[in-house]
This record gives C-alpha cells, structure tokens and sequence, in this order.
C-alpha cells in the first residue's frame, strides 16, 4: 500500500483588488448638466437619461431627480426626489431591470403647473397583467412591504402605471403648489 501524503490545508485564495469606479463615468458627456442641482437650463420641457440596472447608481438618479426640480424650493426638490427614487428602486427590485445587463428609462416632463415622472422598466418578473395599488393601509414598516408606493400614492398629485407585466411603466405628477397635499398637512392630522 503506498504512503499517503500527510492532508495539508488548500493554499489561500488571493484577495481580489476592488476598482472604484467614479460615478461620472456612467454619465453621457452630452448630458452631463442634468446632474448638476442647478437649474442653467430651466426652459427644458423633457429630460430622459436612461440609467444601468444597478443600485450603485441611484445617487445618480436622485441627483437627476434633484436637478429637473432645481428651479423648485427645497421642499419640493426633496420631495420629488424621494417619489422618484421610489419608481427606481422598485425597476431595480420588481423587474428585469435590476438583474445583470439591465436598465431603465426615467423622462422628466416639465408642466407649468407641475413635474410629471414616468418610469420605464423592462417588466417581466410577473406573468400576470396587472395595476399597481399602494398599500390600503398605513404604511407597513417592514422592507419590500410596498411602503414606498403608499407615500407616492400620499404625496403625489397623482399617479398610475400601464398595467403589463412585460413592459412596466409608473408615473406620478407632482404640482408645485403643495395645497391640499399631505406633504403641508400638520402633523396630527
């Protein structure tokens, strides 16, 4: 019978260097100023950036976000940021959109009356057609809960969504004149 080695532990698994890659390489160079939070361009009507289908980015879509209300107060850039990330994350986290090689669309409408998001995502996740509802009751604390459609449902003017589950498309409008809204409600209403 031959002799057997003595059982040795597996060489170490080299450490893999990170790259950090900046966030302005995600960026067309032609597009570059609807990132800025300043509002140089504010005659714009649309605005539409389509973002990878990573959750590194979404500081980028909220500095977009930020940057299509720029010319807004900021309590009303902060909101429309926070409604539009909403859309976003669900892209990310609801569609084919967040999986590897995905990405989604965001359009920005200018009205003179208000800011109006659409999101495009790729769908596909469900095969049942289908409208989108926020939660009937308070929002539920607990993450993937769906409280995220509740505070778009709550704070926004309006809002909607296409209904298939191949090709998602989620809009809300945000008016610029806050009455009425539960965005200026007091707090023990």
């Amino acid at each position: 019978m031959p002799a057997t080695a003595p059982t040795s532990t597996p060489p170490p698994v080299p450490v893999l260097g990170e790259a950090t890659v900046p966030l302005s390489s995600f960026i067309q160079p032609a597009c570059r100023h609807y990132f800025s939070s300043r509002p140089e361009r504010p005659n714009y009507r649309m605005r539409r950036y389509t973002f990878a289908g990573t959750p590194a980015v979404m500081p980028l879509v909220r500095a977009f976000l930020d940057t299509c209300a720029a010319e807004r107060d900021r309590d009303y850039r902060y909101l429309f940021t926070l409604l539009g990330s909403e859309p976003a994350n669900n892209a990310l986290d609801h569609s084919l959109s967040g999986r590897p090689g995905g990405s989604y669309t965001l359009l920005a409408h200018r009205h003179r009356t208000g800011l109006h998001l659409t999101c495009d995502d790729r769908g596909g996740l469900h095969r049942r057609d289908s409208h989108l509802k926020a939660s009937a009751d308070s929002p539920n604390p607990e993450p993937g809960s769906g409280r995220g459609l509740a505070l778009v449902d709550a704070l926004s003017t309006d809002w909607g969504d296409n209904g298939p589950a191949d090709f998602r498309r989620v809009w809300f409008y945000l008016a610029y004149d806050p009455t009425g809204s539960r965005w200026n409600a007091p707090a023990d209403a």
